[in-house]
C-alpha cells in the first residue's frame, strides 16, 4: 500500500466496495462555521497558508503542543511562515486526525500525494499556490459535491448572504446561546432585531419568536445549543417570569431553572416549526485566561468538561410529550459513556446520537461512535458526517468519515456477520439519505 493511496483506512474487499459505492456521494453539511459572506462573494485566498491557518484552532493547538511560538500560530506571522511551521510538526501528529485530514486535502485538491514535513514545505507551499490561482471557495464546494451547508448563526444575526449558490444552498441554523444567562446587552440586541421592547418574559419570548419565523424565512431548517451540562431544574412559566425581572440579582439554582425553562420552549417552537435540534454538551470553554484575553474565543482553549449526568438528560427529555418534541440529535464531548447516552435514544422517540464530535473525531473517536451507536441504539439511524468547521478545504473530513464506516461495515461483512447488499444500502442512508430526509430536502 502507497502512502495515502486510494485504499487508506480500508482493510478489506469489502470495505473498498462499499466505500466506492459512497465516495461520491453529495455533501449536506449540517453544522458548520463557514463564514457565508464569504460563499456569497466567491472568495479567494491569498496561499495556503490562509486556507489552511487563517481561523482553523485543531491545527493552532497542535502547533502549540508542538511548542510552536504563538506568533506563528495567531500572531503576525505571514502565512508562509505559518504554513511552515505547520509542515514542520505534522510528522510528530502521527494517528492525530490532522495528519489524515492535511494529507487527504493535499491529495483530493493539490493532487499531491507525497508527506508533508519541513524538507518538502517550500515545494509543497509552490505547488499548492499554484492551483490555488484559480482555484475559488466556489470551486471547492463543486470539487466535494457540497449540496447543503448549515452556518451556525446567532438569533440576531442578519442572514443577508444566505441563500444558493451555483449547487449549494446555504441556509442558517438558530443557536440561541448567548441568551442562557439572561445577559442585558444580548437581550437589548435580540429586542432590536426583533423590533420589540423587551420588559417581561412574554415580550422576551415574542421577541425570540418572531426571530425563528425570520430564521425559517430564510430557509433555517435547524437549531443548535452548545453548553456544559443539562440543567438539573426546570422553572415553570410564572417562575421564569419572576426570575426574568429579577435577572440583575439572581443565585446560580435560579439562573439554571430559567435555562432549563426556555431549553424546554425553545424545544416546543422548534417542533412547531418542523426544525430540527441539535444539543451539543460536556465542553468546558476558553480555559486558559492568559491566552483568552490574547485571542479571544475559539481559539484552541476549549476543553473536555466532565461526563454528563444521564439522569439530567432523561429529566429534559420527560419534559415534553413526544407530540410536542423536535426531531433531536445529542453530541457529546465526553464520550466515556457514551453506551449510556447512547440507551437514553431508545426510550425517546425522535431523538437520536449524533456524529464523534470534536475531540472525538478521530478514527478510532469515529469507531466508537459508529461501534456504540451500532450496539446500544441503531446505527441505520444515524445522521453521518458534519465538518463544525471554519476551513473549506474540511470537506475531506466526510471523505475520512466515509472510509471509517465502509471499514466498520466491510469487517463485517467480511466476517459474514452482515449482509453485503445491506451494507452498501445502509453506508447510503447514513452518509446521504437520512440526513436529506431529516431536513425534508
Amino acid at each position: 500500500m502507497g502512502f495515502f493511496d486510494n485504499n487508506v483506512l480500508l482493510g478489506s474487499a469489502a470495505a473498498k466496495k462499499i466505500y466506492g459505492q459512497i465516495a461520491d456521494l453529495p455533501i449536506i453539511d449540517y453544522h458548520c462555521h463557514l463564514d457565508e459572506k464569504k460563499i456569497a462573494e466567491n472568495a479567494e485566498f491569498s496561499d495556503i497558508g490562509e486556507l489552511w491557518l487563517a481561523g482553523d484552532h485543531y491545527k493552532w493547538r497542535a502547533m502549540r503542543m508542538c511548542g510552536v511560538e504563538e506568533y506563528y500560530v495567531t500572531g503576525n506571522a505571514s502565512f508562509h511562515d505559518k504554513f511552515v511551521k505547520y509542515a514542520e510538526i505534522l510528522p510528530r501528529l502521527v494517528g492525530n486526525p490532522l495528519y489524515y485530514w492535511t494529507h487527504l486535502e493535499l491529495k483530493q485538491i493539490f493532487g499531491i500525494d507525497e508527506p508533508l514535513s519541513a524538507a518538502n514545505a517550500e515545494t509543497v507551499y509552490t505547488k499548492a499556490n499554484a492551483v490555488l490561482r484559480s482555484t475559488r471557495v466556489a470551486d471547492l464546494l463543486r470539487l466535494y459535491r457540497v449540496q447543503y451547508i448549515a452556518t451556525t448563526d446567532d438569533p440576531t444575526s442578519e442572514l443577508a448572504a444566505h441563500g444558493t449558490y451555483g449547487q449549494t444552498t446555504v441556509a442558517p441554523t438558530f443557536r440561541p446561546d448567548k441568551l442562557y444567562s439572561l445577559d442585558d446587552e444580548a437581550i437589548r440586541a435580540l429586542g432590536k432585531s426583533a423590533n420589540v421592547k423587551i420588559r417581561s418574559l412574554d415580550d422576551f419570548l415574542l421577541a425570540l419568536s418572531l426571530r425563528l419565523d425570520y430564521f425559517v424565512s430564510k430557509g433555517c431548517r435547524i437549531s443548535d445549543h452548545g453548553f456544559e451540562r443539562f440543567p438539573d431544574c426546570y422553572a415553570d412559566e410564572k417562575t421564569a417570569a419572576d426570575i426574568f425581572k429579577r435577572r440583575g440579582k439572581l443565585t446560580a439554582a435560579e439562573k439554571t431553572a430559567f435555562f432549563g425553562f426556555l431549553l424546554v420552549w425553545l424545544s416546543k417552537e422548534y417542533h412547531k416549526r418542523r426544525m430540527l435540534m441539535q444539543i451539543h454538551f460536556s465542553v468546558v470553554r476558553n480555559n486558559n485566561a492568559e491566552m483568552f484575553a490574547k485571542c479571544g474565543v475559539d481559539a484552541g482553549f476549549d476543553l473536555i468538561a466532565r461526563p454528563q449526568l444521564v439522569d439530567d438528560v432523561i429529566a429534559f427529555f420527560n419534559q415534553t410529550k413526544e407530540d410536542e418534541r423536535p426531531e433531536t440529535v445529542l453530541y457529546t464531548l465526553n464520550d466515556s459513556n457514551l453506551a449510556a447516552l447512547t440507551a437514553v435514544t431508545g426510550a425517546f422517540r425522535k431523538v437520536r446520537m449524533g456524529a464523534a464530535w470534536w475531540f472525538n473525531d478521530t478514527v478510532e473517536g469515529i469507531r466508537r461512535n459508529i461501534r456504540t451507536i451500532a450496539e446500544y441504539a441503531a446505527l441505520g439511524t444515524h445522521l453521518g458526517m458534519l465538518t463544525d468547521s471554519r476551513s473549506f478545504s474540511s470537506y475531506a473530513r466526510f471523505d475520512f468519515f466515509r472510509r471509517i464506516l465502509a471499514d466498520y461495515l466491510g469487517d463485517l461483512v467480511d466476517k459474514g456477520e452482515y449482509d453485503a447488499a445491506a451494507a452498501a444500502q445502509i453506508a447510503k442512508d447514513i452518509c446521504y439519505n437520512n440526513i436529506k430526509g431529516a431536513l425534508g430536502l
